[in-house]
């Protein structure tokens, strides 16, 4: 006789939000230590951590991860990409840091490319990837190092008119190459063998295990978890993660949890998250980047925090709401407003656009004097971040 579908386990928004921010590491003042060692764990943790080139404040991927590292050096990330070499960049749902052990979950796609081509750079011509590689076997290089190049016109908004940055690009993709250093946004290319010190690429995961791979990195960064935000941008992936899914529930490794407002869809977590939804640490607030993973899936971050969170750098300015560049501020565990920021670096300083009270901070009867207290203190050490090397 089949059994019985179990109900699924009832969850209020604030018990959500404690498993969630306990995955995310932003419960907590300092999880995974300092310097190198700690962006290294914070990047396992997290899974990836994604890079964006707006710089009105500190780029993307800098900006996140001092926010789960109190005492974080951009010198700490080099650290780890260019010496240690525990991180390297490649293709998530975006450009992102990932864990170079989990670089057999991203063969498959070098694999692919190398096989198929890449779309975005199908202007690319085998004498311009001839001429990049033959370059990088004699060293490590950047496109400054290239001054030889013939100008041609974009294929797309956001293309290179430079050849040789097309191909860089490419041979990137296929993974002849890897980034093993930024400047900036500068990036140094080498081969990806070489800078590794690998004989031949690691063996490529099979699709199984990819699946298992996706669903254990949203378990343990996002506590609880849809198909939606396990497959953020993979829409293919979901029928094989619902089937590893059903079959982790039947095991009971997974349980079904209904969250409030989520209507039809459905979420999942481990028994281990629900054995401790104890509150953070007190006293914590963190002025996120628009790139977080906490709120990059709007809809989720709808959902738990009741905060619909617009990036407008792309919206005429007559229609934005929040400000060109405004950054979610979570104040214990709820977003409560959101401030539009851009570092002055000739007059070092930090300078305040706007400011909006979004989510909890839009409701009456709110400690919105004493929010804006806590605020403005952690705009301080904000500040000093933005300022330093």
């Amino acid at each position: 006789m089949p059994r019985a579908p179990v109900k699924p386990i009832a969850l209020t928004n604030t018990t959500a939000r404690r498993i969630w921010l306990r995955a995310q590491g932003l419960d907590a003042r300092a999880p995974f230590g300092d310097g190198a060692e700690a962006v290294k764990a914070a990047v396992q943790h997290l899974g990836y951590v994604q890079i964006d080139t707006i710089n009105v404040i500190e780029r993307s991927h800098h900006h996140i991860l001092f926010s789960r590292i109190p005492n974080y050096k951009r010198a700490d990330l080099r650290q780890a990409q260019t010496h240690d070499k525990s991180v390297f960049e490649y293709w998530t749902h975006a450009l992102a840091y990932v864990p170079t052990d989990d670089i057999g979950f991203f063969v498959p796609d070098m694999k692919y490319y190398r096989r198929e081509g890449h779309g975005w750079f199908a202007s690319v011509t085998p004498a311009d990837k001839r001429k990049v590689m033959r370059l990088a076997k004699a060293g490590p290089l950047s496109i400054r190092d290239i001054d030889d190049d013939v100008l041609r016109e974009k294929d797309h908004e956001w293309a290179s008119r430079k050849p040789s940055k097309r191909a860089l690009q490419l041979a990137f993709y296929e993974g002849h190459l890897t980034i093993s250093e930024r400047q900036g946004m500068l990036k140094t290319y080498d081969l990806l063998l070489r800078h590794f010190g690998w004989e031949t690429l690691p063996k490529a995961a099979s699709a199984t295990e990819k699946f298992a791979y996706l669903l254990d990195r949203a378990l343990r960064s996002q506590g609880i978890v849809s198909l939606d935000s396990i497959c953020h941008l993979d829409a293919p992936s979901k029928a094989g993660i619902r089937k590893l899914i059903e079959g982790r529930v039947r095991k009971g490794a997974l349980v079904a949890v209904a969250l409030d407002g989520a209507g039809k869809q459905e979420h999942w977590t481990t028994p281990t998250a629900l054995e401790d939804v104890s509150e953070g640490e007190a006293g914590l607030v963190h002025v996120l980047s628009p790139f977080d993973p906490l709120v990059i899936q709007r809809k989720r971050t709808n959902l738990f925090f009741g905060h619909d969170h617009r990036f407008e750098a792309y919206v005429p300015k007559e229609k934005r709401q929040l400000g060109y560049f405004a950054l979610p501020v979570l104040v214990d565990d709820q977003i409560v407003a959101a401030v539009d920021l851009k570092t002055d670096r000739q007059k070092r300083k930090l300078l305040m656009q706007q400011w909006s009270w979004v989510g909890e901070g839009a409701k009456p009867k709110t400690p919105r004097k004493e929010w804006k207290r806590r605020i403005e203190e952690e705009l301080g050490r904000f500040e000093a971040f933005q300022l330093g090397e």
